[in-house]
């Protein structure tokens, strides 16, 4: 709402209607712009319909928390952030591409859902059809969605 106030005020201050007229065209084309990008994330808690239908389920929790829980079934573990909270967008969005295709719908997940909010806005941002699953594991877990145990062959390299 604050940038929308902030553009009407620098409309308000041009003296030329052609001026105005060109820049409110501008701006507006990238408000519009900018709210669409978010239009590709939707937020959403993991169901037994989402896990039997096509959707792919990209797991982006460390592998210490894939070995305590396990992984949803047909799962890909591609871990975002490191145990420090570091991360590496290129090392990710290249395991990424392997499993997704362009404009492929998929889901993120991670234990309680704050790391794939993060990373869904950006995906979002970026052009990716993205489903946070709200809760993560632990919710899913919680609503009697078992995991598999986790084995190390499969993780995305």
């Amino acid at each position: 709402m604050k940038n929308i106030y902030n553009l009407w005020q620098n409309i308000k201050n041009f003296n030329q209607k052609e001026e105005t007229n060109l820049f409110f065209k501008v701006n507006l084309s990238a408000l519009f712009l900018s709210v669409s990008l978010f239009a590709g994330v939707e937020s959403r808690y993991l169901t037994i319909d989402l896990l039997n239908s096509e959707t792919k389920i990209i797991d982006i929790r460390t592998e210490s928390e894939w070995w305590e829980t396990g992984l949803i079934k047909g799962s890909y573990p591609i871990t975002f952030f490191d145990e420090r909270g570091n991360y590496d967008v290129s090392i990710f969005l290249t395991k990424l591409k392997k499993i997704i295709k362009p404009n492929e719908q998929f889901a993120l997940i991670c234990r309680t859902g704050n790391r794939t909010k993060n990373v869904a806005d950006f995906l979002g941002k970026n052009g990716y059809e993205v489903i946070n699953l709200q809760g993560g594991i632990i919710h899913a877990i919680k609503n009697g969605i078992k995991p598999d145990k986790y084995d190390p062959v499969q993780k995305v390299q």
